[in-house]
């Protein structure tokens, strides 16, 4: 008899125990408008099985790539309003509501990966600080290689980009386009097959990750290497949706952010490189930029870095002073 009570008795505490521990499960939804194969999702995939395995399910993280939650655009007022939980964006798609987000998009301020790093240690805490007013937690940001021009022809001096129908995909981009005597028309990364296509673009500064990703030999045969900047994707959560969770989970999730920004950086690094090679590998004649190309083109990112210091104001000019200082 004793023995059944205790069977019974051990029975009820793991059912009781398994109940408490599904009811504390929790499921979120991240937004990404980039595919599969692009190293930052490849990183946020591992992101969420990390966070997986860290709190034994407790947090399951459905990662909805391609833009297959919400469009690119939609992704920010999506999480900020709760429709997603957590989401990924390109940092400088928000630089209408702050300019500190563009700033790894002023051409020629940081164009390899050591000042890269230098540039984000700067500038991190006034990202992060915007979007906590916004009720969102910053998590993390990884790099994109640094960005070359796509062309039909070749790029040699400044001359030879005016007139082109530029991709833009963001507003220091557009802004860019408009400098060089270009037209921009706003493509995000899914677009770009189509807009080649339709005769919408026939040029694009972006990196060569994005190039491969766009299969761009299909549509120009030529790729300069003119390595203008090195912009960021940031991943981030809804505020609320973070303090729900338990401290354990939460330490898990800021463990594993940490851990995905160090890994998602050694990822951009090795993917400049491979990335680069397999757009020669598969026809595209790549070039260095004419030192009349690399001066005309540093003459404009001074322009831009003056614009957006105006922009930014007192915030921007501590940020660009304390990165020259370093």
């Amino acid at each position: 008899m004793k023995t059944t009570i205790h069977a019974v008795l051990a029975a009820s505490v793991m059912a009781t125990a398994l109940t408490t521990t599904a009811s504390a499960q929790t499921r979120w939804d991240l937004a990404t408008g980039y595919g599969d194969g692009v190293h930052h999702t490849i990183n946020i995939k591992q992101f969420a099985e990390d966070i997986s395995n860290a709190t034994n399910g407790a947090l399951s993280i459905t990662v909805h790539s391609g833009a297959s939650l919400f469009p690119q655009g939609e992704i920010h007022r999506a999480v900020r309003t709760g429709q997603a939980q957590a989401g990924e964006l390109f940092m400088a798609n928000m630089g209408n509501s702050n300019p500190v987000f563009e700033i790894d998009n002023i051409p020629f301020l940081a164009s390899d990966w050591d000042s890269a790093r230098a540039l984000w240690e700067v500038s991190r805490p006034a990202v992060e600080a915007h979007l906590a007013s916004e009720g969102i937690r910053f998590l993390f940001a990884v790099p994109w290689p640094a960005q070359g021009i796509y062309s039909q022809t070749p790029i040699n001096t400044i001359e030879d980009i005016s007139g082109l129908r530029m991709r833009a995909y963001s507003p220091m981009t557009t802004e860019l386009s408009m400098l060089l005597n270009a037209s921009p028309t706003t493509v995000q990364t899914p677009e770009i097959p189509t807009a080649f296509s339709t005769g919408m673009i026939n040029s694009m500064v972006t990196s060569p990750s994005t190039g491969v990703s766009s299969q761009a030999w299909d549509f120009v045969n030529h790729y300069t290497d003119v390595q203008a900047w090195i912009p960021k994707n940031m991943v981030f959560v809804n505020e609320r949706a973070f303090n729900r969770l338990s401290a354990d989970v939460q330490a898990a999730v800021l463990e594993a952010a940490a851990a995905a920004e160090t890994r998602g950086w050694e990822m951009a690094i090795a993917e400049a490189e491979t990335a680069t090679q397999r757009l020669a590998d598969e026809g595209m004649q790549i070039s260095t930029p004419t030192a009349e190309l690399r001066s005309a083109l540093e003459a404009i990112g001074q322009e831009m870095g003056g614009t957006w210091a105006a922009k930014a104001g007192a915030e921007g000019i501590s940020i660009l002073e304390a990165y020259y200082s370093r």
